[in-house]
């Protein structure tokens, strides 16, 4: 057994030296201009009580959660970062997967990679064990936090503050782990974050199967490439995607004929995200089978504003039948406008 397993590390350990390319900047200031570079901040984390591991990440560099992380439902997640090498990621996965510890996977290739020093590297697998590596030669301020169930890293931060930051808000938090990601890299920007400024950030969360029809493992996965206030966007897009899951729900609850639970729900997904014009044809649908048509038209009209497609959705939205020949409905829809009559029959 022994044996089988040294044989398995030289085979990857000669699979590393032909993947891991060799990176050798001019000199570290050079990194700060270059766009490539994920001068960043970044959290990975395990939930223990749900099986999912996740990461959170911003940056002042274009799409950084295209490239900075790397996570298998089950498995591990791991975090490359300054002068990132995404191999770093792949080959992790495939020796955790084969048995080795973070520290060994790590410390394999770290050893074969000669732009190590420019390296930020963290893992962390499903028994909750990490392994971390900041280069001498990434730029300051650099460096990383593990503890229990986590690890916080970046590099040309405003100071240690930014990785204590997020820290010291994980492990106080609770809850969901995608908004715990999303509390930490607040935390972090409060704290100074990306010295460099901020441009782009990303939360994962996977766990085996839980996907959409169990054919994932991606449980979250948001991300803002671009904008002047990524973490803003980033909760926004977050919560978009909290209140679409509820709809989801309240609709659940509405075909079982729960019509409170429903809504409950309609009225939660409505308040995590009012701009979302599903929430308000979720809650109109619940309201018009309760009875509450004046209610309900009312969202229709929300729903509406927010996206006047819905004039072509709703007449045949079997939910709104009761509906169909109220003066305000037909309103709402133009079925009463003299040049709608073509759009109508295509309805």
């Amino acid at each position: 057994m022994k044996e089988a397993r040294e044989g398995r590390a030289i085979v990857i350990f000669l699979l590393i030296l032909a993947l891991l390319p060799h990176w050798t900047p001019a000199d570290a200031s050079a990194q700060e201009d270059d766009s490539d570079y994920l001068a960043t901040y970044s959290i990975i984390a395990r939930d223990p009580a749900t099986g999912e591991l996740g990461m959170g990440v911003q940056s002042k560099a274009f799409a950084a959660g295209n490239r900075a992380m790397h996570a298998k439902g089950g498995v591990a997640v791991i975090a490359h970062q300054a002068s990132a090498n995404p191999m770093y990621g792949a080959i992790g996965v495939d020796l955790i997967e084969r048995g080795y510890s973070p520290q060994e996977a790590l410390d394999m290739m770290v050893a074969s990679d000669e732009g190590r020093d420019r390296r930020q590297v963290a893992i962390l697998d499903m028994e909750g064990r990490t392994a971390a590596w900041t280069g001498t030669g990434a730029s300051d301020w650099k460096g990383h936090r593990c503890g229990r169930d986590f690890c916080a890293q970046g590099n040309i931060l405003a100071g240690p503050e930014v990785v204590d930051a997020m820290a010291a808000s994980f492990e106080s938090s609770s809850g969901p782990l995608a908004e715990r990601l999303m509390d930490a890299l607040d935390a972090a920007e409060a704290a100074g974050g990306d010295a460099r400024g901020k441009q782009s950030g990303a939360i994962l969360v996977v766990a085996p199967r839980a996907g959409s029809g169990g054919f994932s493992d991606r449980v979250v996965d948001i991300r803002v490439d671009d904008h002047p206030a990524p973490l803003k966007e980033l909760r926004r897009v977050l919560n978009l995607f909290r209140s679409g899951q509820m709809v989801r729900n309240a609709n659940a609850s509405m075909a079982q004929g729960n019509l409170e639970e429903a809504l409950a729900t309609a009225t939660a997904a409505r308040d995590k995200s009012p701009e979302n014009d599903n929430a308000w044809v979720a809650l109109a649908a619940v309201q018009t089978r309760m009875g509450r048509d004046t209610d309900a038209l009312e969202s229709l009209r929300r729903a509406v504003e927010l996206n006047p497609g819905r004039t072509r959705t709703l007449p045949r939205d079997r939910n709104f039948e009761t509906l169909h020949e109220h003066p305000d409905f037909r309103r709402l829809i133009g079925a009463d406008d003299p040049g709608a009559g073509a759009r109508l029959t295509d309805r």
